[in-house]
């Protein structure tokens, strides 16, 4: 009898209780191809990349940021305009940073100014950006395999290796770096010591990584898939809007409310999403 209430209590232990996702809201369609969404607490406000133009890295000037309302309301359009095409959003105090093709464009958010422009030698297709508690800022390169660091203002690269194939989002923990492999689906951590293990694999085109609880993530995948990644590494996938054409490009999360923020790229809006554990 003891034996059998073991058994139960270990099959109990490993079921994997199902999470999913319930929409709340979808912004208006005036964004244009919003890559990113970054959560501002303390100022209540969505920040959006909108990449817009004709190519995802052409120097064109017709990018821009956008700001949201936590209910999805346009605040802002064109809050800061002249951007090239705009994608990872990271946030260090006052200060924004934008990945913008070969550089980290910086803007003042109290004033909505762009006060520094930062070219990253080497870098080719900048695309998210994740910041840790010290103020510093992790940007990937998907063309080059690299991951930038910037902090007061200098760059470096951070980290390389041959096993990525094509890298994307980026969260930066107290543990290590989180890094969402685009080629492979493969998502990895880079510990601070800088030795490199895998965590999970959800699907190639993987984009965004957000943290939802003790060692458990989302991982968006561009084409319109959202993965829930257990304590065990294994992930689930709990939302599909493919036949939708609704991307999930660089998501956000908010843990007080359990809202997902999903940039939906071609359809031009953001959709939120409650998660449900």
């Amino acid at each position: 009898m003891k034996l059998a209430f073991q058994i139960v209590l270990i099959l109990l232990s490993n079921l994997s209780f199902a999470q999913s996702l319930q929409l709340k809201w979808q912004s208006d369609t005036l964004l244009r191809i919003p890559e990113s969404v970054l959560l501002d607490v303390g100022r209540n406000v969505l920040y959006v990349s909108n990449i817009d133009g004709n190519k995802f890295d052409d120097k064109d000037g017709e990018g821009f940021i956008s700001q949201l309302t936590l209910d999805g309301k346009i605040k802002s359009l064109k809050w800061v305009a002249g951007l090239n095409a705009p994608k990872g959003l990271g946030m260090v105090k006052n200060n924004l940073y934008v990945a913008d093709i070969t550089a980290v464009v910086i803007i003042d958010i109290p004033s909505g100014k762009v006060i520094n422009t930062i070219e990253l030698e080497g870098a080719q297709f900048l695309n998210d950006v994740t910041t840790d508690s010290k103020g510093t800022v992790y940007i990937s390169d998907s063309s080059t395999g690299k991951i930038y660091t910037l902090k007061n203002d200098k760059a470096e690269v951070y980290f390389e290796s041959k096993e990525f194939t094509r890298i994307n989002g980026l969260l930066a923990l107290k543990d290590g770096l989180y890094v969402a492999d685009s080629g492979s689906g493969i998502m990895y951590k880079v510990s601070p010591d800088k030795k490199m293990t895998k965590i999970a694999t959800t699907s190639p085109g993987s984009d965004g990584i957000v943290t939802v609880g003790k060692n458990e993530y989302l991982v968006s995948r561009w084409h319109g898939e959202m993965y829930f990644v257990n304590a065990n590494g294994e992930s689930t996938k709990i939302l599909d809007t493919i036949e939708q054409k609704l991307s999930a490009a660089d998501i956000d999360y908010d843990s007080k409310t359990n809202t997902v923020y999903v940039p939906t790229f071609f359809a031009n809006s953001v959709m939120a999403y409650e998660l449900k554990k």
